[in-house]
């Protein structure tokens, strides 16, 4: 599957920012990174058109001043340029987030190869490197896991490797979906059970539920979290901003969920919650 890149840049970049990723994100993109001067968001080719964007209700708000261009990006040609600027990733001093042709740090602990291709999660955005500092201070030996939006299955992953046996790994792209599939083979995992589709497909009871998704479809799925969370389980939730938290929070405890603690990173946030009944 192709890609485009769409570029934008945005004055004033906050809350501009903020507001054009929810809304793109509700017609179809399915990844971003922010740039200094705006950002940078992915669509699959047959999903775009440039209606889809001059459309939306914020390009004609005249609080925001926003110009964008887009090129198509072929599956070869966002692997190699992948290749020339990606770096491995360390956090927490023991976790390790790598390409296949990174050499091992001995350093690390925990060792996970990723080749992400078109998929999120590969530690660099703040979200992920947030996500994996939590489920690092877990304890998941015996524990059944769920990863909702898996990207790169890079925290079903990490998981595996600290201790869960029973995982199920899931998200609603194609190419995440394959992509996650041959990275839990790479990191001999091959245990976690990927699935290509949705929540609607979950059909268990989990003791951690991780979410690196996007503020809405978080805040649309947040019943549904909690009806396969066991008692006194933990839903991690990321993939939102600071601004975010009161509406995240709100929805949560209003389905039975406390908070427990929350971590931020560059107003990205990542929000830890147990259920209570």
């Amino acid at each position: 599957m192709d890609y485009i890149e769409c570029n934008f840049l945005i004055t004033p970049l906050n809350p501009g920012n903020e507001i054009l990723a929810a809304t793109l994100a509700d017609v179809g993109f399915e990844s971003f990174t922010e740039t200094e001067k705006g950002l940078i968001a992915y669509i699959p080719d047959t999903k775009f058109s440039k209606d889809i964007i001059e459309n939306l209700d914020i390009m004609r708000n005249k609080e925001f001043t926003i110009q964008f261009d887009y090129k198509n990006i072929q599956d070869k040609n966002w692997n190699e340029e992948w290749e020339r600027s990606y770096n491995a990733v360390v956090i927490a001093k023991k976790c390790c987030i790598r390409a296949p042709f990174h050499p091992k740090n001995e350093s690390c602990k925990i060792d996970i190869i990723i080749d992400p291709k078109m998929s999120f999660g590969t530690a660099h955005h703040e979200t992920t490197s947030l996500m994996i500092e939590q489920i690092l201070a877990l304890e998941l030996k015996g524990k059944k896991v769920l990863d909702m939006g898996c990207g790169t299955g890079v925290l079903a992953i990490l998981a595996a490797k600290l201790g869960s046996t029973q995982i199920t790994a899931i998200d609603i792209d194609e190419w995440a979906y394959n992509n996650s599939v041959e990275n839990v083979q790479r990191n001999e995992t091959g245990f976690i059970n990927v699935i290509l589709g949705d929540i609607e497909l979950v059909n268990k009871m989990y003791d951690c539920i991780f979410a690196n998704i996007n503020r809405n479809i978080l805040i649309k799925h947040i019943p549904e979290y909690v009806t396969h969370l066991n008692k006194s389980g933990i839903l991690l939730m990321s993939g939102f901003y600071n601004a975010d938290k009161p509406v995240i929070i709100n929805i949560a405890e209003s389905n039975g969920l406390k908070l427990v603690s929350e971590s931020e990173k560059n107003n990205w946030v990542v929000l830890k919650f147990k259920k209570t009944h």
